[in-house]
């Protein structure tokens, strides 16, 4: 894409959280260059009241499903957006400044799937001032670019915490799969798709997000079932398989026989109600 008139459309899917999505709406409110719009799904009947202005229009669709239709919701967004550029971030991210104002430059240098530097912010933290002194970085990603674009030839680095690419792109390979029912899979299996299309991935500088922070699960187990349900569903169509540090973990608790050579996951337990419980970390910043 190119072209000084290339925009692009923020795209979000809220369930419950409406503070988290103030936050990004106010972090909206600051950008350099303002996005064309902001694209609220909500994946619950009615839409939170009092939220801010972002300093752009707001669409805002309903997609209802149980458990949370997340591949359906983006899909939903993706269609009720009318930019070139699709910018999803998470309800939980706060966006600099610059990160429109990065995502576009990009679209404009590069055709691609784009990848923003996302840190993690400790309990309480959301004040603007605070975000870069005491947001961390999550250990298992890469250094960022300090300017421009670094090609990344590992597609499966997509988050959907915060990410972009063209709305053709997104169109070419109908968005995401929406037999990946509940949490996880759904983003890698996106970006698997559109790298056999062709379209390289890259991480870029500017683009920075604040999550802001709440408790995880380690291991995620409240999604035990959905993520060996996408998992094998990933594996049954790429031949491989994703999540596999999740996996590896449900497997050192003695709840799946699984290693990646497997041609399927065993089920040997399910968690009990007391171990969910136990998993759960609240200061944790990184699941």
């Amino acid at each position: 894409m190119t072209g000084s008139d290339l925009r692009a459309s923020v795209l979000t899917l809220v369930r419950g959280r409406a503070d988290r999505l103030r936050h990004l709406m106010h972090g909206l409110s600051r950008q350099s260059v303002p996005p064309r719009e902001l694209v609220i799904a909500w994946m619950q009947p009615e839409r939170a009241p009092d939220l801010p202005d972002p300093g752009c229009p707001v669409r805002h669709c309903h997609v209802p499903g149980e458990p949370m239709p997340l591949a359906a919701a983006r899909n939903r967004a993706a269609e009720a957006a009318s930019s070139d550029l699709l910018v999803f971030l998470d309800v939980d991210c706060i966006p600099s400044p610059g990160l429109v104002a990065a995502y576009t430059e990009a679209a404009r240098t590069e055709r691609g799937l784009f990848l923003g530097e996302v840190l993690y912010l400790p309990p309480g933290v959301t004040h603007p001032a605070d975000l870069d002194r005491l947001g961390r970085v999550h250990p298992a990603r890469p250094p960022l670019p300090t300017a421009g674009l670094r090609r990344e030839p590992d597609a499966g680095q997509l988050w959907g915490l915060s990410f972009a690419l063209p709305a053709e792109a997104w169109r070419a390979v109908g968005g995401m799969d929406e037999g990946y029912v509940g949490y996880g899979g759904e983003e890698t299996d996106l970006a698997a798709r559109l790298a056999e299309t062709g379209l390289p991935t890259f991480w870029v500088a500017g683009a920075r997000a604040y999550h802001q922070h709440h408790p995880v699960h380690v291991p995620p187990l409240q999604h035990f079932s959905a993520i060996l349900a996408n998992a094998a569903r990933f594996h049954a169509r790429h031949g491989r398989w994703c999540m596999t540090y999740w996996l590896g973990q449900f497997r050192a608790a003695g709840l799946i026989a699984w290693d990646e050579t497997a041609p399927a996951i065993r089920l040997l337990r399910h968690p009990e109600l007391p171990e969910i419980a136990a998993a759960l970390r609240p200061d944790a910043l990184f699941s």
